[in-house]
């Protein structure tokens, strides 16, 4: 052969069908698996209903401590439209169905310790708070308080939930029960904040929690969560 001598071409030729040869044999995975892109980050982890969550408050955190309007309390809540309606919560709470001390009221918390697939995971990312923190066992309001209750769910349109509908039942909870791209949360956030700016409207003013109207409400409020 001219130029290039037989023992080198079989050499080459063999060299080239090793190759083939090992790449034939390569894992599926990871001949599909795509290269991370540059600069990539990892999802932050979120709570139960969706909320990315926080590892602390009052620094570098969408949740920070906040005035309860009216009550003498505050709480560890976040900011924007989750404080404005978990706020009329604490309040309409306050005011209809037992004043409470500051101990009794709880908010953002570390998730560890929570059961990060449970409810009070919302806790962690500041979506939840518990009012009367050591009576979550079933029965721990008297019927009327329970009533009221019912009624400050449903003035919130199914938009936070209540632990008492919950299994396990934890009755101090109450939490977001939508996610943070749902619209409801801002469109209930922005009506509780007219009411708060119109007198005669707002927590703190005395409701009929036995009205006919009001009860069906609460009543198909009642029958939906569960259902869910």
């Amino acid at each position: 052969m001219s130029g290039i001598s037989r023992r080198v071409v079989v050499k080459g030729a063999g060299v080239l069908a090793v190759a083939a040869a090992a790449g034939s044999f390569a894992s599926p995975a990871a001949a599909a698996a795509p290269a991370a892109p540059p600069g990539a980050r990892k999802k932050a982890p979120t709570s139960a209903n969706g909320w990315t969550v926080e590892e602390q408050a009052n620094h570098v955190s969408t949740v920070w401590t906040r005035p309860v309007s009216g009550t003498g309390l505050e709480v560890d809540i976040r900011i924007g439209d989750v404080e404005a309606i978990l706020l009329h919560v604490v309040r309409r709470y306050h005011y209809e169905v037992e004043q409470l001390p500051r101990v009794d009221l709880a908010g953002w918390q570390r998730i560890d310790g929570l059961k990060k697939d449970a409810p009070e995971s919302n806790l962690a990312s500041g979506t939840a708070v518990r009012i009367r923190p050591g009576a979550g066992a079933s029965g721990s309001l008297f019927p009327l308080q329970v009533l009221t209750v019912r009624d400050i769910l449903a003035d919130c349109e199914g938009v936070v939930r209540w632990g008492g509908d919950d299994s396990p039942v934890d009755e101090s909870l109450f939490y977001i029960d939508r996610g943070p791209d749902d619209a409801s949360v801002q469109e209930l956030a922005d009506r509780l904040r007219r009411a708060e700016a119109t007198p005669g409207e707002g927590a703190g003013v005395t409701v009929d929690v036995l009205a006919p109207s009001r009860r069906d409400r609460a009543k198909r409020l009642v029958k939906e969560q569960r259902a869910n």
